[in-house]
């Protein structure tokens, strides 16, 4: 069975298989939450429209890092 897109594609985007791994799953239940919150079904699995995204170049590492900076408690 042949995986599209190739994880060793995705790799040249993301500098880890661990980023890509975490990347994919926060996008994923950000997928889901909201499309759970708007009562839509999603044609794809989440995982599968946030791996796209990530071969498309939509999705990058840095977009997680600004969202877990802002989420950090300030007064750590």
């Amino acid at each position: 069975m042949l995986l599209y897109p190739a994880i060793r594609d995705l790799l040249d985007k993301v500098p880890s298989r661990y980023q890509l791994v975490n990347l994919v799953a926060a996008r994923a239940r950000k997928l889901s939450n909201e499309a759970e919150l708007e009562g839509v079904p999603l044609e794809e699995k989440a995982v599968s429209l946030a791996i796209k995204e990530v071969a498309d170049g939509v999705l990058k590492v840095e977009d997680v890092e600004d969202v877990e900076d802002k989420n950090e408690d300030p007064e750590e």
